[in-house]
Parts: structure tokens; sequence; C-alpha cells
């Protein structure tokens, strides 16, 4: 049974995983709307209650007045009550009665067993595959945060669970905000209607200084510890070339309209020594290769007092996509610049699933998304290990970092890789 916020159960379980094949996705509206009128009311459940967990729900309130949140679930009481008490300061639709606050790793069966319409996935990706079978198993509605696992196991639950549920008629939208953001919109039916001639080449960068920390306390279990500070523990978040990165690889393979054959990486921990930040690298670079001889190089680093850019270029021999959210432009014989105008893209996602929902004009990017994780995984596993990582590789890897039992107990920290030593 799942555990009440009010209570001190110790219990901790993760539910059981299935799945079928794959599916393509289905292609996004342009642009959304925001309700003003009477529809089809749908009450949204929330699983992982941190700031991404809580900012996704509010998000879904501004995207339509017919929305509530109904459920909150999340492995720490003290984040599920803060969730609580944030979202009732929206007003009476996000007000959380108490009985329907679920804590422990099993916070999700609580959630999934209210009458939720739509269930938020935003807890540590680790958790996200077994997650989003769970909550398909269970005929919900899905928005689920990017990445969407941090190993090919995962991946391949992931892709199988995104086809049980166009099977069951579900929509499932992903946390690539990008991709509901209009600049990026405009500039990709340009490209794809040959405002760059042939594409040839794409650099996709994230490069920034670091982020938050939550220290190690001594009275609390290993696992406990990495949980709270999950980006630093790649069982946890992937490392930040899956966490953070998918983003701009999302937007490559999105311009390609392909996923990579293979890639060759390096990658390293120079910045970020301190056993605080768990064993994850701080800088990655990859060369990543498509079909049709185009390559991309990607780039991103994690690292106080250097030079930050988040960014996509896509090349063609007609000219050059420049994107970052809020911005676009293409260079060359059709130059273009985006002027706008475009809502929040944090909230377009919203609003996309919630009218797909209530028209029956089904999202399901499961599988795309999944794909893009797969992208940063494999970039992440040639420079964990120095060597070229395929496609195909990647995908057929029985690579699990998930550990087997989910309780707060002993976890010791995972080597930092070394390339040419790990594998």
């Amino acid at each position: 049974m799942t555990t009440p916020m009010t209570t001190d159960s110790k219990r901790r379980t993760l539910l059981a995983a299935a799945g079928a094949a794959a599916l393509v996705p289905t292609v996004l509206p342009a642009f959304g709307r925001q309700d003003t009128g009477e529809q089809r009311w749908l009450k949204v459940g929330v699983v992982g209650c941190g700031g991404r967990g809580t900012g996704a729900a509010m998000n879904a309130l501004e995207a339509s007045e017919s929305v509530s949140i109904v459920a909150l679930g999340d492995v720490f009481a003290d984040r599920a009550k803060a969730a609580q008490e944030g979202l009732a300061q929206r007003g009476d639709r996000g007000k959380v009665a108490d009985d329907r606050i679920f804590v422990g790793f099993d916070a999700i069966a609580g959630v999934l067993a209210t009458d939720c319409d739509i269930v938020i996935l935003a807890t540590p990706p680790g958790f996200r595959p077994g997650h989003f079978e769970a909550a398909i198993a269970a005929g919900k509605n899905v928005f689920m945060e990017k990445p969407v696992a941090v190993d090919p196991v995962g991946i391949r639950k992931v892709i199988a669970a995104a086809h049980a549920a166009d099977e069951k008629k579900l929509c499932v939208v992903s946390g690539t905000q990008r991709r509901h953001e209009q600049c990026y919109l405009e500039s990709m039916k340009r490209i794809h209607d040959g405002a760059l001639g042939k594409l040839s080449a794409a650099r996709a960068y994230w490069n920034m200084g670091g982020l938050w920390v939550v220290e190690a306390q001594s009275d609390r279990s290993d696992m406990e510890n990495q949980v709270r500070n999950w980006l630093y523990y790649t069982w946890l978040s992937g490392d930040h070339i899956v966490e953070q990165h998918v983003h701009n690889l999302d937007v490559v393979n999105w311009a390609f309209q392909a996923v990579p054959e293979r890639c060759v990486a390096l990658g390293g921990r120079q910045a970020r020594t301190d056993p605080k930040y768990g064993q994850i690298f701080d800088h990655f670079a990859v060369d990543y290769e498509y079909p049709d001889q185009r390559f991309a190089l990607s780039m991103c680093r994690q690292q106080d007092g250097t030079d930050g850019r988040v960014q996509e270029q896509i090349f063609g021999s007609e000219g050059v996509a420049v994107m970052s959210s809020g911005s676009a432009t293409i260079e060359g014989a059709n130059a273009w610049k985006f002027k706008g105008p475009q809502r929040n893209p944090y909230v377009q996602e919203h609003i996309d699933l919630q009218e797909a929902i209530r028209t029956g004009k089904l999202i399901n990017e499961g599988v795309r998304v999944a794909e893009s994780t797969l992208t940063a995984i494999m970039g992440r596993m040639s420079a964990y290990t120095g060597k070229v990582v395929t496609w195909d590789e990647a995908m057929n890897s029985d690579l699990d970092l998930m550990p087997a039992v989910m309780e707060f107990t002993s976890l010791p920290t995972a080597p930092v890789a070394i390339p040419g030593k790990s594998t």
C-alpha cells in the first residue's frame, strides 16, 4: 500500500514494469490557446514535488482554467508538503487534501489510484521508465519531464510504454519545451521546407556554470543523501549531458529528422572534484555522425567562471539557422528573423497536452523523447569508456544503472569513470 504523508512508515518499493514495441509519435499542434470557456475539466496528479514538478503543476493550472491538481506524491514528506503549500496559494484549483498526499518510493501508486486524468512525472530521471510504465498501465495521460531514462534498459521500457499508450489512445507530452516554442516551430518549418538547402552539420551547446548542491547529512542514509542530491549521480540524473544537454540534442535530431548512427566523445571532471558532486563529469564534447554524411558537434559543461552558451546551429548548403530560447534567425539566401509572438513554452506544452485530450487528437511524444535521451546516453557512454559507440550498440546494451531495491540504506557512490578503463 502507499504511505500517507501523515504516517512514519519506512516501507520503500518500486513498481514493476512491462511493455511492448515502439511507435512513431504524432505531430504537435503549432500554437495552442488558453481557454476561458466551459470545457471538460481535467484533474492532474503530480509525482515528484521538487521545483520542476511543482513548476509543471503550476504551468498546468496556467494552461487552462478547467484544470485542478488533485494528488501529490514524493519520496520525501517535506517536498510533498512544500508543494502542497505552494500550490494552495494558486487558489482552490491548486488545493490538495491531506489524504491525497502520498510519500515513499511507492507514492506513485497512491497518485495513480486517484481519479486524475493526467499524471505529471517529475522525479529524478532514473525513476522515469518505471513510473511511465505504471502510469500508462493505469490508463493515465502523461506529462513527463526530460530526460526519460538514464540507461538503455530504461529507454527500451519507455519505448514499449509509449506503444502501449498509443494502443490505449492516451496522450503523452515530454518536457522538451523547445518542441512547443514558437520560434523553434517556425525555424524548423523553414528548415524542413528547404530554407537552408541540403543540411550538412550542426553545433549544439549547453555551456554554463555550476548548479545547486544538497550537502550530505550524517543522519541520512547513503540512498537518501544521493536522492536529495540527485544531479550528481549517474543512476539518478544520467549525468548532465543527459539531464540537461538532451534539449539541444533533441533539436539536432529534429532538424536532421534522424538519430545519429555513431559517436565518439571525450569528457572529464576537472572543476568539480569534491565528493559532494558525486561521480559525474563536469564537461563533455561529442562528435555525432548522422545518415547522409551529416555530423553534429555537441558540447556541454558545468564549470564556474567559464563562458556560457546555450544554443543550436544548423548548417546547410544555402545558409545557417541559429536558435536559442526566445530567439531564432536564418542567415543566407533565405534570411529570416523570428519576431514573435510566443507564449511561455513551459505553459504551451501543457496547453497542447490538455487540448489533445479534450479534442481526441492524440499526441504521443514518448518514442521521440526516448530517442533524444538515448542520443545523450550514447554520448555519455562514449565519453565514459573512450570508445566509439554506435546507435545499435547503445539501443541494445544491457546497461542498467538502477539499484535492485529501493530503500533508505547504504549505497556506495560509484567511482568516477576513467576513459580506457571503465566499461
